[in-house]
């Protein structure tokens, strides 16, 4: 979700903004997207995930400030990292799966 600061005595407290949401949604339904989509994948979007997350956005800005924060942070501790961590010892072996071939050509 985003969020912007406040510009109020606590800099702590943030705000729930839509606004990015909502321009993603309208950039879904132009044309430029839409022929772009078209173009590389074959199908037209219909825009069912950007309006997903404004009909998301919309509704924590009903709940209290505590509730959204706290749905917030339960959401980014759900996600799945990005990278995969691997010890020293794993990294070795993956690289030398991956890449061991390449000792040989010397």
């Amino acid at each position: 979700m985003s969020m912007e600061t406040e510009p109020s005595s606590n800099p702590q407290k943030r705000r729930l903004s839509c606004t990015t949401y909502f321009n993603a949604l309208w950039f879904c339904y132009s044309p430029v997207h839409q022929m772009q989509q078209y173009y590389r994948l074959g199908v037209l979007d219909n825009c069912s995930e950007k309006f997903n997350a404004l009909f998301d956005c919309l509704y924590l800005k009903t709940k209290r400030s505590t509730e959204v924060q706290e749905i917030l942070e339960t959401r980014e501790k759900a996600k799945p990292h990005i990278w995969t961590f691997r010890t020293r010892e794993e990294a070795s072996s993956h690289w030398r799966e991956l890449f061991g071939n390449l000792d040989d050509m010397e």
